[in-house]
């Protein structure tokens, strides 16, 4: 069984509107209404590749009802921890004519240490019966940035891997507690390194230096695909894995998707190379729907075979 964690749990609601332009009135031709929050979507695109998962995290208030109904119909199992307050909700603006989405989304419940602390004793319980655990989003207001790495460190006590899919300080104090796979998009890992990336190698060179932070193995989502440091302290291997652009309805939530694949083909014991195109197939699928998080698994299958993969040993030294 796969656990997903999401501290900051949303009802989303995506909008499709042509050739929006700011104060003016518009009719969207296209809406969908999900329960969201990265971890959320994570466990949506299991469920629909066929995984066991249960989605965990805090919820409140008549949303956090609302989000949990939502989930209900889709039959995605969920655990979430009640809080004061009212869960958040997020909008998504998507323009079918140029493929832009504009995102809003809400600051959420304020949380306290209690909540955290009961939250913790719950996840490290479900954790007995998991393989995998994917803790992935923003933190609620009143939640300390190092909540993540205590989260990490228990799991790894019940001896649970952890991928961490944050940002900013969140990251970089998960990173220090050494979880499995670490894995931002390119603006993320450019925070948490320091620089901007202006060429290829940047990229690896960040992957190096994400492991120095303490992640076991790295993975940077890109627009095409992926770049992952992979394997032991002996024995790193460098991957490429891309794939030619698709003709997009909605790119929100293909990051998720591909952790969704990435994670299941991980589960299975697949390769590292097969779990990145499983997971870039993944990606790539879900950005032909309306809502995050949602992947066909049978188109997915034929995608994997378009999935361009490179890989080469880590020059020595390399961490």
């Amino acid at each position: 069984m796969i656990l997903t964690v999401t501290l900051n749990v949303a009802l989303d609601r995506t909008v499709a509107v042509p050739r929006i332009a700011l104060g003016n009135r518009h009719r969207a031709i296209d809406a969908r209404v999900t329960a969201g929050g990265k971890g959320v979507n994570v466990a949506r695109a299991l469920k629909s590749l066929g995984e066991p998962v249960i989605a965990a995290g805090l919820a409140a208030g008549p949303t956090g009802v609302r989000i949990r109904e939502l989930l209900g119909d889709e039959q995605v199992l969920y655990d979430f921890t009640e809080v004061a307050g009212d869960s958040r909700t997020n909008l998504s603006i998507v323009d079918p004519a140029s493929g832009e989405q504009t995102e809003i989304n809400e600051r959420g419940p304020q949380v306290t240490a209690q909540d955290l602390e009961r939250f913790t004793e719950r996840l490290v319980y479900l954790a007995r019966g998991a393989d995998f655990c994917v803790i992935a989003g923003s933190l609620p207001p009143g939640a300390e940035s190092d909540v993540y790495a205590e989260l990490i460190s228990r799991l790894r006590e019940v001896g649970v891997p952890v991928l961490l899919d944050t940002a900013g300080d969140p990251m970089r104090a998960g990173m220090r507690a050494q979880p499995a796979v670490v894995a931002p998009n390119v603006a993320e890992a450019e925070e948490a390194v320091g620089y901007e990336f202006t060429e290829s190698e940047d990229l690896f060179s960040a992957l190096s230096t994400l492991v120095e932070m303490g992640a076991e193995e790295a993975i940077i989502t890109t627009e095409s695909g992926c770049v992952a440091l992979a394997g032991g302290a002996h024995s790193r291997t460098r991957i490429e894995a891309t794939i030619e652009p698709l003709p997009t309805v909605a790119s929100i939530g293909s990051g998720d998707a591909f952790l969704a694949g990435y994670v299941k083909s991980r589960r299975a014991g697949l390769s590292p190379q097969g779990c990145l195109a499983y997971g870039v197939a993944c990606g790539a699928e879900s950005t032909q729907h309306l809502g995050a998080g949602t992947v066909d698994a049978n188109e997915v299958g034929r995608l994997v075979d378009l999935i361009a993969v490179s890989s080469t040993p880590a020059a020595a030294g390399v961490a």
